[in-house]
């Protein structure tokens, strides 16, 4: 219970600092584009950062990530009701990256697992949805111990479920959903979410198990 207790504690704090950094930037931005499609064939719009309002977000683990700052208080009381309600722990894995951080990522993926599984898993460096602030990869935190490795979390699939089941209520949508690699082009990621900032539209994705490509053809 203790342990617990830290964490609960750990994520008032982590609610605390997004606010008071949002609170200090620029709102003259130009308006982002929740709906932005990023994959394969489509790259970032030139002006993207123009457009992007980035916070720092400090988590529970004394690590510091930055995130557009909605999805950023979207994803901290998607975070709050997870414990408060499922005791489940989720923490920040990965969100923004710059080119240059996609291509230490390719990089290592490659030399640990090989060129054909980097394919998979890993975007090429200039196609990533980590490169719009609106991704977030999790890690989460198990009886006291942090499960972040692929395989590994892709087991835990009653945790799993019960984040999936709360993400389009704060807005976020199952972004490679199984069963639709040929649509997104990478495997399946439970870990993996994307901020599309309208809860309606992302309860109608997950519903319908559809992708975000599938939605916006529609």
């Amino acid at each position: 219970m203790k342990k617990f207790k830290k964490i609960f504690i750990a994520t008032l704090v982590f609610a605390c600092i997004i606010t008071l950094t949002a609170c200090g930037n620029d709102d003259s931005k130009l308006k982002t584009d929740y709906m932005v499609l990023v994959n394969k064939e489509s790259t970032l719009p030139e002006d993207w950062e123009e457009r992007i309002e980035l916070v720092d977000v400090y988590t529970g683990l004394d690590q510091t990530y930055q995130v557009e700052k909605k999805t950023a208080e979207a994803y901290a009381k998607l975070r709050e009701d997870l414990f408060e309600n499922d005791h489940v722990i989720i923490e920040l894995d990965s969100t923004y990256r710059t080119v240059a951080k996609q291509q230490e990522i390719w990089d290592e993926f490659e030399k640990k697992y090989g060129l054909d599984y980097t394919k998979k898993y890993v975007a090429v460096p200039g196609t990533s949805e980590h490169h719009t602030g609106l991704a977030v990869d999790v890690k989460i935190v198990k009886e006291g111990k942090i499960i972040d490795e692929n395989d590994d979390m892709t087991a835990e699939k009653e945790i799993f479920a019960k984040v999936h089941a709360k993400l389009a209520k704060y807005g976020f949508i199952l972004r490679y959903p199984v069963g639709k690699e040929d649509i997104t082009g990478y495997g399946s990621e439970v870990w993996h979410f994307r901020y599309i900032d309208s809860p309606d539209i992302a309860k109608e994705i997950m519903d319908n198990n559809l992708t975000l490509e599938e939605y916006l053809q529609k």
